[in-house]
């Protein structure tokens, strides 16, 4: 929804849920006129629009509403979240296979690491190197005089107190300095009501790296369940040499695992700057997206 608001407001969303399962999609409207009825986030398709052990079948059930709304052309529908060879690839080849030719819109890798055995199992599983750079950062930081600060916003009041905080630092990073990161709309935006929104459950998790009662840097995710999604992570341009990125990420490590997280997500690795995520992880959850094209 935090997508929804600040990219695409206008569109006319489907949510329907029953029995702890969900179905949520928004429509697309292409400039030849093709109606298409594609997930909420449907930019960077991270999350799955069919959630909950029923939600085929309760997207099944929707079927024939879909046709009278749209008649007489049925929409085409994107699906995305689907991991190759899981449960909701099968129910969704079983239902639809009959009716409906799927494609594959688009594949990739998300990476992941786990939180098993708390910090000292998760240092275990990096490797020797990374953690012996890891106690020289933090030790060089601490010596410098950096602290951290753990916030988890609970109020839309507080998330607005917080990100200003964010976008502040921001501002100083090289992202902010190129104006290509978070403090530019529609990005700053997103992260402004994706916040929000996860106060209203207090799941947000930012830790904001201190020096002199100044913030130098933050990290920033959310809670699902006991899963930490990584979302940003940002620092004064001024503090680079210190590695307040690296330190940063240990610390909301610690901070999940005193909350007895699982798993830590960081999203997919593209491009060359994403590489420094292969230090920090070691579990690839590969995940496609599938077009349903209704025969005539």
């Amino acid at each position: 929804m935090a997508f929804h608001d600040a990219f695409s407001p206008d569109r006319r969303i489907l949510i329907v849920s029953r029995s702890n399962s969900l179905v949520a999609l928004a429509e697309h409207v292409s400039p030849q006129g093709e109606t298409y009825l594609t997930p909420i986030e449907s930019h960077w398709f991270f999350g799955c629009p069919l959630l909950g052990s029923q939600a085929v079948q309760l997207f099944n059930g929707l079927m024939d509403d879909i046709a009278r709304l749209y008649a007489p052309a049925f929409p085409q529908i994107v699906i995305s979240g689907i991991r190759p060879g899981g449960a909701l690839s099968q129910r969704l080849i079983r239902t639809f296979i009959d009716r409906f030719d799927i494609y594959l819109h688009s594949s990739g890798a998300q990476c992941a690491a786990s939180l098993a055995g708390g910090v000292d199992g998760y240092l275990s599983r990096r490797s020797g190197n990374h953690r012996k750079k890891l106690r020289k950062q933090a030790r060089k930081a601490l010596e410098q005089g950096v602290s951290f600060e753990r916030v988890a916003p609970a109020s839309a009041e507080e998330a607005e107190t917080t990100y200003a905080r964010m976008i502040a630092v921001e501002l100083k990073s090289w992202k902010g300095i190129g104006k290509c990161g978070m403090a530019e709309t529609p990005a700053k935006e997103f992260y402004d009501f994706l916040l929000k929104r996860l106060a209203s459950a207090q799941s947000g998790r930012v830790i904001f790296a201190r020096h002199d009662n100044k913030d130098i840097g933050f990290i920033f995710g959310g809670m699902a369940g006991r899963i930490y999604r990584g979302q940003q992570f940002s620092y004064d341009e001024a503090w680079k040499h210190y590695s307040i990125g690296n330190i940063m990420q240990l610390e909301q490590i610690r901070w999940l695992c005193q909350e007895k997280a699982k798993r830590y997500d960081m999203g997919p690795l593209v491009g060359p700057k994403m590489a420094y995520k292969n230090h920090w992880t070691e579990k690839e959850i590969r995940l496609q997206t599938w077009i349903l094209v209704k025969r005539r």
